[in-house]
């Protein structure tokens, strides 16, 4: 059986670069999206808010007391789901099969694209025509399967890309926390910390 080629894409802070598109001037600021009231929570966070501590999920009186300077919006559905359709489009036109996760994440199986030019770098190329149509900041990672390119996107972010092969994915994983596995939440975590 052919290994797999699998591309997991991730449009960075996808609420927040949207508002970024509509507002140049939130460039280089803490920037939340979310409920402005103090009983609100945050749907998304600039990368400038999270050196303050601030996360997604996280109630917005917390966010607000760790970044008093931060600028909260309340988000705009509308827009966000016009332009995560704008970035469907163009993989649809790309991408022979693929898998739309989220308003914001996509899988795409690459495999057998190698033979004509290269899954990664034809993975680059999908990269820029999205960066180039839209504006918006997206990062990949491609490995063989749905798991490892997920978290290589994430240590990929902000705004790039990696690629992990078959003999590079155990030195790859070993150094990382567990918590950075997709759908390991806290109480597997600790059961498996308990393990070794």
């Amino acid at each position: 059986m052919k290994m797999k080629s699998i591309v997991h894409i991730d449009l960075d802070t996808f609420f927040i670069s949207c508002e970024r598109l509509l507002e140049p001037k939130l460039i280089g600021k803490p920037v939340l999206v979310g409920g402005v009231t103090d009983r609100g929570v945050v749907a998304s966070c600039s990368y400038e808010a999270r050196t303050f501590g601030i996360h997604s999920a996280m109630p917005m009186k917390m966010a607000r007391q760790l970044c008093p300077e931060a600028i909260v919006i309340r988000g705009n559905s509308s827009i966000y789901s016009k332009q995560s359709d704008i970035v469907t489009e163009i993989i649809k036109e790309e991408s022979p099969l693929f898998e739309k996760s989220s308003i914001d994440e996509f899988y795409i199986d690459a495999t057998g694209m190698d033979r004509f030019f290269g899954c990664y770098k034809w993975a680059k190329e999908l990269r820029n025509r999205v960066i180039n149509e839209t504006g918006l900041p997206i990062s990949f990672a491609l490995s063989t399967s749905k798991t490892v390119a997920k978290v290589g996107t994430g240590e990929a972010k902000p705004n790039n890309c990696k690629e992990i092969p078959k003999d590079a994915e155990m030195p790859f994983l070993a150094p990382l926390s567990i918590k950075k596995i997709p759908q390991v939440g806290d109480q597997t975590y600790r059961m498996l910390r308990s393990m070794g």
